[in-house]
């Protein structure tokens, strides 16, 4: 008798894994050129930079031109590594955050938003070690035949600055308050607003209530974590002079970013990480929903 709900439940991990990681796949390959864009945006410092862009189309056009079309997915190996695992973790764990949280009192609104906020913590501890190597081989700027493997940049990190949080784990407090606030949000909103809006008979109708609260969800996610990311892709990032480390902590680089740069420089990277999120967050929210109920069908 004690078996069957073993087995119950070790299916229900095994559809909400697969389901979850699936979701992180197909994000990941669409919108990661974005991802790249974000991450220059946000390291560079100033105006003066003779490498910074001054827009989102000039970002595009310099790095086709520098690095070609294969500049666009550099890091990327990390991410797809790191994103099935990730997004495996990220839906998995918001389940099982719900599921413990119904046993207290709370309204189903504080349930997701907790449960969110469990599951992003949960994920940037697993998912930082591979965002070092990421944004390191996002802020390089030759061409993609000439920059390290990743592996080769894993272990280069590795040996001169060691596993611990200054080196394949710095920006480890930027990275938990990075996920921790994005799913929190994340999750909270689509669930508690998914709930409100009854829901369509027409598939296609269906679809596109889903879709919209996911882009929302990850659009109004992105806009209020972004400080941490900023933080984060410095702290991972090259430093402004080399073998000097500024940017060491998540809250006193926040604070050297705004005394010296203003306020709109904890907000650098926003709309291309809002054009990646925002119809990505849909995208992980439908392909994990869609994947889900067809495991459970079959």
């Amino acid at each position: 008798m004690s078996a069957k709900p073993e087995v119950g439940l070790m299916r229900e991990a095994s559809r909400q894994i697969v389901a979850g990681g699936s979701a992180g796949l197909v994000e990941i390959c669409l919108m990661h050129p974005l991802d790249v864009v974000k991450t220059r945006f946000q390291i560079q410092r100033c105006a003066t930079d003779p490498n910074s862009y001054r827009s989102l189309g000039e970002s595009f056009q310099m790095i086709f031109q520098r690095e070609g079309l294969f500049g666009f997915y550099k890091g990327i190996l990390p991410p797809i590594l790191a994103e099935t695992p990730k997004r495996a973790v990220k839906f998995f764990t918001f389940e099982q955050y719900k599921k413990l949280l119904g046993y207290v009192s709370l309204s189903p609104a504080l349930t997701f938003a907790i449960a969110g906020l469990g599951s992003g913590l949960t994920e940037a501890i697993i998912v930082n070690p591979f965002e070092v190597v990421k944004v390191g081989l996002q802020a390089n700027r030759n061409k993609f035949a000439e920059q390290p493997s990743t592996m080769g940049y894993a272990r280069q990190i590795i040996k001169k600055e060691g596993w611990g949080l200054q080196g394949l784990n710095k920006g480890l407090t930027a990275t938990l308050g990075r996920h921790g606030v994005f799913n929190m949000v994340y999750f909270g909103f689509y669930y508690n607003v998914k709930n409100m809006i009854p829901v369509n008979k027409d598939t296609t109708l269906e679809f596109l209530r889903k879709f919209g609260i996911g882009l929302l969800s990850g659009t109004i996610a992105s806009v209020i974590n972004i400080p941490f990311d900023v933080a984060k892709s410095r702290i991972q990032g090259p430093q402004p002079v080399p073998g000097e480390i500024k940017y060491r902590t998540c809250f006193k680089t926040m604070a050297a970013v705004y005394q010296e740069e203003g306020i709109l420089a904890l907000y650098k990277g926003l709309l291309p990480k809002i054009m990646r999120l925002g119809p990505g967050g849909a995208v992980m929210l439908l392909v994990y929903e869609y994947t889900y109920s067809w495991l459970q069908e079959n």
